[in-house]
């Protein structure tokens, strides 16, 4: 058998021409989402008022399988995708496994990761409906870079509400969103009302992704013409982030393999949920069987030690309520979490997955993950995105464990992106100042407390 290529393109015709919608092939769909002001299921309908039409009807259609991609998004991906699959030959070598190593490698674009995928397919939607302008947050500042990508494509002016400390850590974040045209503001900020609240509860507070929401959807509600949009979380998002799983599901027919692990970084769930979709397909439908392991940090550990519960997806709770596993929509990261992956609760797909136990979850403190990075990059001469070295962490594990019981199993791992905004935290690793923190019982138990109480479910 001949030697199986370091790394593997699709040509452009085989790139899939239709997103999935995983949630047409679950057993159990997850809960619907909930009015915040009367508990009851929410209409598309009532979402307009927030996101464009479209993308309100994607968010959700439980039923069609497979959703055309517009030949105007699939020509702009044409100019980065399709991104390749890589054989992580030096790093299998390095680690003394049988195990075969693969990954999908996001990071071949000015965002430096995979969430232009996504942009680009609320831009266009956005366009399409004629729209002025649109609101989003950004934790790291991936998605308010790719964000402001795709709407300077697409001619439209965009506000990015950043997290706070993730503004302060990663400054060059704030020059290249401004280079694509859009504002930037570090969350929590005195430009809304939600940001002022939280301010005056917590002058100091160093923010979270459900603040910066909070903020950019007043912003969006309160300016004619605008809309907000999400880059992780919702159902929507993890049907455009389809493309990633069902490229490397074609990739990886092509070398007569299939995998026995899928290993992703876990956040909000777009990239898990995009790359793990047409595998997962196949495990639902009971064509395969693959492991599926989602990787997430010890310091915002919502699979792996949250609440599976109704919840707000935003901390000044005026968004629809999702069913999904939590930390509390109050809930902070420390400041000192170095990467994205900082959001209160998991999609609610993935969690639903999760709780009737089609996934798997670990947890790393960020020392043992900027660890890994380093070793892969030795190895495999990508720097990696702190968000990666989680994956990059959960498959070295299962290698090594393929070492120890002579198992030569395949496995997957997404790469979402690269490392080079990220340089503080490098730094912080290798001078030996970096630190971990993981919550205590008593700490989450108190953003538990603060849970909505919801007459006749919670």
């Amino acid at each position: 058998m001949a030697k199986i290529p370091h790394r593997l393109y699709l040509t452009e015709e085989q790139m899939p021409k239709q997103w999935y919608n995983l949630r047409a092939d679950m057993k159990e769909l997850p809960d619907p989402m909930l009015d915040p002001r009367t508990f009851k299921p929410a209409t598309e309908a009532e979402l307009y008022p927030v996101f464009c039409e479209k993308l309100a009807h994607q968010e959700m259609d439980d039923a069609t399988r497979y959703v055309d991609i517009p030949e105007e998004i699939q020509e702009f991906y044409k100019m980065y995708r399709p991104s390749p699959l890589i054989r992580a030959y030096n790093l299998e070598k390095a680690l003394k496994t049988p195990a075969r190593i693969y990954y999908k490698y996001e990071g071949n674009n000015t965002s430096g990761s995979h969430k232009l995928n996504s942009a680009i397919a609320q831009a266009y939607y956005a366009k399409e409906q004629g729209l002025k302008g649109l609101t989003t947050e950004t934790g790291a500042g991936q998605w308010g870079t790719a964000l402001a990508e795709a709407c300077s494509y697409y001619h439209l002016p965009l506000t990015v509400y950043m997290v706070k400390c993730s503004y302060e850590q990663k400054p060059f974040r704030k020059s290249i969103i401004q280079t694509f045209d859009a504002q930037i503001i570090p969350s929590p900020s005195m430009t809304t009302e939600v940001g002022r609240r939280i301010l005056a509860e917590d002058p100091d507070t160093t923010g979270s992704l459900g603040c910066a929401i909070s903020e950019a959807v007043e912003k969006a509600v309160t300016t004619e013409g605008y809309k907000y949009v999400l880059g992780s979380v919702l159902n929507q998002v993890l049907l455009h982030q389809s493309v990633i799983g069902l490229e490397s599901k074609t990739a990886m027919e092509m070398l007569d393999e299939y995998p026995d692990i899928v290993v992703g970084c876990a956040g909000g769930g777009s990239n898990l949920g995009g790359l793990i979709a047409p595998f997962m397909q196949d495990k639902l439908l009971g064509k395969a069987d693959p492991r599926i392991v989602a990787v997430e940090p010890a310091s915002c550990p919502s699979l792996t030690r949250g609440r599976y519960a109704y919840d707000f997806c935003d901390t000044g709770k005026v968004t629809p309520l999702a069913k999904m596993y939590t930390l509390g929509c109050e809930y902070i990261p420390s400041a000192n979490h170095a990467g994205g992956l900082r959001y209160h609760g998991m999609s609610p797909i993935l969690s639903k997955l999760y709780h009737d136990g089609y996934m798997e979850a670990v947890s790393y403190e960020q020392s043992k993950v900027f660890e890994a990075a380093v070793l892969f990059a030795k190895q495999e001469t990508i720097l990696p995105a702190p968000e990666s070295a989680h994956a990059i962490k959960g498959a070295i594990d299962e290698a090594i464990r393929c070492r120890e019981s002579g198992e030569a199993k395949t496995i997957l791992f997404g790469l979402t992106g690269t490392g080079y905004f990220d340089m503080n935290a490098y730094s912080a690793y290798l001078d030996g100042t970096m630190t971990d923190y993981i919550p205590t019982d008593a700490e989450l138990e108190q953003a538990f407390a603060k849970l909505p109480k919801i007459p006749g479910i919670q």
